[in-house]
């Protein structure tokens, strides 16, 4: 019995990531996760590897997300270093194959206010961006490409 659990978890974690997220909130939630205080592993924000481009995003922006860049600040908290405050997520609507969900918090004493774009691919709910009232991320990844 202990030799098929451990190779049941071998299996599982041989596996790829699967795509996707059951609901946009379960998404964004997912997101800001790797913003915590505690464990390397969740508290470095969201990682730049494929695996997790692949989990977290739609494949257009999965591809800008690990492409090499300089950028001065992580755009899905807008600043270089972070504390945040609880994150309240609503959707804000439905609109044909896209549903926007809005991202709220406060980071180091400044609010912040974050709009998700997502759709729902074959495999879950993934990112096609994210919007502040000045840029989206597909443009600021654009932006710093090296």
């Amino acid at each position: 019995m202990r030799l098929l659990l451990f190779a049941l978890l071998l299996l599982g974690s041989a596996m790829p990531a699967a795509a996707g997220f059951r609901t946009p909130e379960s998404l964004v939630r997912n997101v800001y996760a790797y913003y915590g205080q505690g464990s390397p592993e969740l508290s470095a924000g969201l990682p730049r590897t494929s695996e997790a481009a692949a989990q977290f995003f739609d494949p257009s922006l999965a591809k800008d997300w690990t492409a090499p860049r300089r950028e001065p600040y992580d755009f899905l908290v807008q600043s270089p270093r972070w504390k945040l405050g609880p994150v309240a997520i609503a959707i804000l609507r439905k609109q044909f194959d896209k549903t926007y969900v809005a991202a709220s918090f406060d980071n180091q004493g400044r609010r912040v206010t974050m709009n998700f774009i997502v759709v729902k691919g074959p495999d879950g709910w993934v990112i096609l961006d994210v919007e502040t009232p000045h840029d989206s991320l597909r443009l600021f990844l654009e932006q710093f490409r090296k």
